[in-house]
């Protein structure tokens, strides 16, 4: 399938490692520009070199995106270099969690401010290029704790279900200007945040991270956790002329762990 990608150009946040950097590998594999932003150098540099590798060029910026400031100096960076923004995958931030009985707001206010603020920048600031060619794509990676809360995820879940909310609404805001917006909501995944977060469990429970997270797997019905590859691959449809008709939707990749209805 043709998914009509060649010569489109996307910016991709947290693009340095984990599900940002494949995603940004994906996107240059069927011929994107991909500029990725992160907030250090030398992994954004050596994600870079394996963009680069696909045969397409790429571009790196560094930057904290709790910042408006770095989030209009990625969009720039992006424009000057290729001439305009045509998808936009939000995949910074990562949440710091604690029990419910501990949390402090601050803790929910860190969450917002790296992963739901720089979300809505970066969309506002790209929608405008977008708007220009009455076609974009942005696809939001929301992560499946927003709807599903635990009493250890608190601010993980609210980050996330305000990026629900703001998947819907500015989908609806923007679908008459051809600009489709979407969210994936993966669960656990084959990434090393995964294991830096299931570190002190696997500590705790006297195990390997690596065996902790194959029994983590083993419980889901898929019998195995997510691979960082596979949530690219459908982040990759969502950003293509193939995706023409989902509007302000949420696709679960959680292993069919969640079992509300739809």
């Amino acid at each position: 399938m043709d998914l009509g990608l060649n010569g489109k150009r996307a910016i991709v946040t947290g693009g340095s490692r984990g599900i940002g950097k494949q995603c940004a590998l994906a996107l240059a594999r069927e011929g994107v520009h991909v500029c990725i932003a992160a907030r250090t150098q030398d992994t954004l540099n050596q994600a870079l070199t394996e963009i680069n590798q696909t045969g397409h060029k790429g571009h790196a910026v560094v930057g904290d995106l709790t910042l408006q400031a770095n989030c209009e100096k990625v969009v720039q960076a992006m424009v000057a270099r290729f001439g305009g923004v045509d998808i936009l995958v939000n995949n910074v931030g990562a949440a710091r969690n604690t029990d419910i009985l501990e949390l402090s707001p601050e803790l929910i206010d860190d969450a917002l401010g790296l992963k739901t603020y720089s979300c809505l920048r970066m969309s506002q600031l790209v929608i405008p290029f977008m708007k220009e060619n009455r076609w974009g794509r942005i696809i939001n990676i929301a992560g499946s704790a927003g709807t599903s809360p635990t009493r250890a995820n608190v601010p993980t879940g609210a980050a996330n279900i305000t990026i629900l909310n703001i998947t819907r609404a500015l989908s609806d805001a923007v679908s008459g200007d051809g600009i489709l917006v979407n969210a994936v909501c993966p669960g656990l995944t084959n990434t090393g945040r995964a294991r830096t977060q299931q570190r002190a469990r696997a500590e705790r429970e006297g195990c390997d991270v690596e065996e902790l997270l194959q029994a983590l797997g083993q419980e889901l019905p898929a019998g195995r956790i997510a691979e960082p590859e596979e949530v690219a691959n459908v982040v990759t449809f969502l950003a293509s002329e193939a995706c023409s008709y989902m509007f302000g939707t949420a696709l679960y990749m959680d292993g069919g762990k969640r079992r509300s209805t739809p």
